[in-house]
């Protein structure tokens, strides 16, 4: 069975931390969801719009594109995965069981983090539509990334060999 380990949540939650290193830790593929939004959705954001699924369209497209054509059985994807569309997405397109991996941050944890971010496209004005929009999807794993890293990367390397992939 190929896996896609999604590590999802709002912004500021520390997906990209997050993924990066479990992929490092466990020698897996990493892919930054991202890295595949068309310019049209980056200037959006910027300027503090939330995106639609009409705008995610496209985005979740390419990077369930890309995810497929990665041979390892493994892969991990750091991507907000906010909606039930995206989510979708990801289990029909990607040609992998998708295992979803919740970081899930207190929202005044979440402002500081953005504040503290230079140069991310993702303004904190948007934190809150992120957070009406967020679907988590049941069978999600549940991690509450107050946590240091390397605390829920040891976590998650312990808990998904195990886990089931029905």
């Amino acid at each position: 069975m190929r896996d896609l380990i999604v590590v999802m949540g709002v912004a500021g939650s520390g997906k990209s931390t997050v993924a990066a290193g479990l992929a490092e830790a466990a020698g897996w593929p990493f892919v930054e969801a991202d890295n595949f939004h068309p310019s049209g959705n980056r200037a959006k954001m910027a300027a503090g719009t939330p995106l639609s699924d009409v705008d995610r369209a496209e985005w979740i497209g390419a990077t369930t594109a890309h995810v497929a054509r990665i041979p390892n059985d493994r892969v991990v994807l750091a991507c907000s995965a906010l909606t039930a569309f995206v989510q979708e997405r990801l289990i029909s397109d990607s040609g992998r069981h998708c295992r979803f991996v919740w970081l899930d941050v207190p929202e005044a944890d979440l402002r500081a983090r953005m504040a503290a971010r230079a140069g991310h496209f993702m303004p904190v004005s948007l934190l809150e539509s992120q957070l009406a929009a967020l679907d988590v999807p049941s069978g999600a794993v549940r991690m509450d990334a107050t946590r240091p890293v390397g605390e829920l990367v040891q976590i998650l390397q312990a808990a998904l060999p195990a886990a089931d992939p029905a």
